[in-house]
């Protein structure tokens, strides 16, 4: 639920803040508490290699991701970007597919593009369509940005504990986006108090709780049962969009997300037989 919020809480910042300062003063809040678990837990060292992998699922995971999703959430609207963010499993099964040689499957490609055609639907609806550069591109781009994260951290799981990794790739991504900090420190200072409120709830609740529990579910269900979850994302941050923003989804958003959706269940479901 916290995902799903956070969808209409990064629309509301937006209004006194600029994508790349807002992702960055996020992350320091949320890297605060990443700290202070790692000063009481005092968890195992990472190896060398595994540190470059972490490094790595920083940017990615956390400053592409949330560069990228902020960016394009300046001109889409939160219901219209969760649901061209939720087509991040269409990414993990193609990685699988070009570099653990698996095969894809006549459903897996019949999903594929029906899940593909519902984010054109919705980017219709959407200021620039598909246009290189435009938001709703973007946030494909931070779709795929979460994909690749999701399947390189897999391996470290296997060897540390959940909110050790989670702890460690905040810690990675806060450092990565730490050249915006003085603008965003800037800037949540002269917000008002509901901005400020939405910032220190992203830090809290998506950034800290929520990447720790899909860690931790990754973990213990894999991606194929956790990504399931995902699913129930997209309705919820409408409602949440809807509720606290006063947006309104268009005919579009909800065609389009729905053929977005039914897409990426067939390429996890049929396309996996």
């Amino acid at each position: 639920m916290s995902w799903a919020a956070s969808f209409a809480a990064i629309g509301l910042a937006l209004r006194e803040m600029h994508p790349l300062p807002m992702a960055s003063v996020r992350f320091a809040l949320a890297s605060l508490l990443a700290i202070a678990w790692i000063l009481w837990r005092r968890p195992p060292r990472f190896s060398r290699r595994d540190l470059v992998v972490i490094l790595i699922c920083g940017m990615l995971g956390i400053a592409s991701y949330n560069v990228l999703l902020n960016s394009g959430q300046a001109t889409v609207s939160a219901g219209a970007a969760s649901f061209i963010v939720n087509t991040q499993p269409l990414f993990m099964v193609g990685l699988a597919v070009v570099f653990l040689k698996e095969r894809f499957s006549l459903w897996a490609w019949g999903g594929a593009l029906l899940a593909l055609g519902g984010v054109a639907v919705i980017a219709s609806g959407q200021p620039d369509g598909m246009t290189f550069g435009a938001g709703a591109m973007l946030i494909v781009g931070a779709a795929a940005s979460a994909a690749s994260y999701s399947v390189l951290q897999r391996p470290l799981l296997a060897r540390y504990d959940s909110i050790s990794v989670t702890a460690a790739v905040i810690l990675a991504g806060t450092i990565a986006l730490l050249p915006w900090l003085p603008a965003g420190i800037g800037q949540l200072s002269a917000a008002s108090h509901p901005t400020v409120g939405a910032v220190l709830f992203l830090a809290i609740a998506p950034a800290a709780i929520g990447q720790t529990c899909w860690t931790f579910a990754l973990k213990s269900f894999g991606a194929a049962r956790a990504g399931q979850f995902l699913y129930l994302i997209p309705p919820c941050a409408v409602f949440f969009a809807w509720a606290g923003l006063g947006e309104v989804p268009a005919i579009a958003t909800l065609v389009g997300g729905a053929l977005a959706l039914g897409g990426v269940i067939t390429v996890n479901t049929l396309g996996r037989r």
